[in-house]
């Protein structure tokens, strides 16, 4: 899979622009703030229809306009394919070879990315909600119903905390809302549970011999996920469903005196173990940064095989914050396999053959030139 064009319209620090990539590596030059980021993270948009780096779609909007539209061209195994979004402040709207799609869901999947900057590597270090939202944006990219069931969760848990709230200052006292919207979640939180333990076992597949490599046959990685109920890989949904009644019969008292949510998957959490121990806590900081390379390497290759295309990667400003041998073994690993796109300040230093074979783009002030 590669991405052969890309058009921006209103779209952060960019006006107008237009422009061909390259199947392989491309480099996106440029100072700071002229806008590299923007432009990797367009391309994240366009497949993913949310940023990465902010919550509020407002932002991607050009100041003083209305809207901002990405579209992309890109060639996969079974042909080629367009996507289009406009991003207002009404909503967003997504076409995919021209036919508007109904649900967002039904819109992501179609082109994949990996996305690798220096936030990732807080993958590892950073608190929960960092690794919830990894393994949610990477099981939606292959798995649409995964995404629905998602949205529908979030819907019914801001719908639950709010009834809570009630409860909790006395405004309501019927109960009987509160089991329906528990007896909806409950369905859904197993769901997603059930999915997070099957994708994680895939990763673990993958990343542990990723892993194994990099670090010189010297360190096994584990993932571990932590779930907010008592519950494990090796059930089936049916009594995933039940550990999570039992749970919520439990905490229903408490979760009306809090006001909120006590357990779900919005409450979980995964780790990462190096030679069984906790690398968040015991690693190094070297091991830290491998682990997050091993695991979006992984990536990589899981969703080629379930898909049967290697995904985009993009890595934002991410080769400075890697040493000479990881950053080899990146380079490596995506030669002539991975269309790749590399934002950078400067090339000098790196004298990988791969990046010497790249097509570089310069960027200065929200305009794309070819060198």
């Amino acid at each position: 899979m590669f991405l052969t064009h890309l058009s921006l319209k209103n779209y952060r620090n960019y006006v107008s622009e237009e422009v061909e990539f390259a199947n392989d590596v491309n480099i996106i030059l440029g100072e700071n703030a002229q806008g590299k980021t923007n432009l990797m993270e367009a391309i994240y948009v366009l497949a993913m229809a949310k940023s990465h780096r902010t919550a509020n779609d407002k932002e991607l909007i050009r100041w003083d306009e209305e809207y901002a539209k990405i579209e992309g061209r890109a060639m996969k195994r079974n042909g080629p394919l367009s996507l289009q979004l406009i991003i207002s402040k009404k909503g967003k709207k997504a076409k995919y070879n021209h036919i508007e799609q109904p649900k967002l869901s039904q819109y992501i999947g179609h082109i994949n990315v990996v996305l690798f900057a220096p936030e990732h590597l807080h993958l590892v270090k950073g608190g929960p909600q960092v690794r919830r939202r990894f393994i949610d944006m990477e099981i939606g990219q292959i798995s649409p119903i995964y995404m629905h069931d998602l949205s529908r969760y979030q819907k019914i848990l801001q719908q639950r905390n709010h009834y809570l709230k009630l409860l909790q200052t006395k405004q309501h006292r019927n109960e009987a809302v509160l089991d329906v919207l528990t007896e909806q979640l409950i369905e859904l939180a197993a769901k997603i549970t059930l999915k997070r333990y099957e994708f994680l076992q895939l990763l673990q597949k993958w990343a542990e011999p990723i892993h194994y490599e990099i670090s010189r046959g010297l360190e096994k990685l584990q993932i571990q996920y932590h779930p907010s109920v008592d519950v494990s890989e090796k059930m089936e949904l049916s009594r995933i469903i039940e550990a999570y009644s039992e749970k919520f019969v439990k905490i229903k008292e408490k979760e009306i005196q809090r006001g909120m949510t006590l357990a779900g998957p919005h409450r979980d959490d995964l780790s990462f173990d190096v030679n069984e121990k906790d690398v968040q806590t015991f690693g190094s900081q070297g091991q830290q940064r491998t682990t997050a390379l091993s695991i979006k390497l992984a990536e990589i290759e899981l969703i080629f095989s379930e898909t049967g295309d290697y995904p985009i990667l993009l890595l934002d400003d991410v080769l400075s914050e890697l040493d000479d041998f990881r950053q080899t073994h990146l380079l490596n690993t995506i030669r002539q396999k991975v269309q790749t796109f590399v934002t950078t300040t400067s090339i000098d230093g790196i004298e990988h053959d791969v990046i010497k074979q790249a097509a570089i783009y310069q960027v200065r002030s929200g305009h794309i030139c070819t060198s």
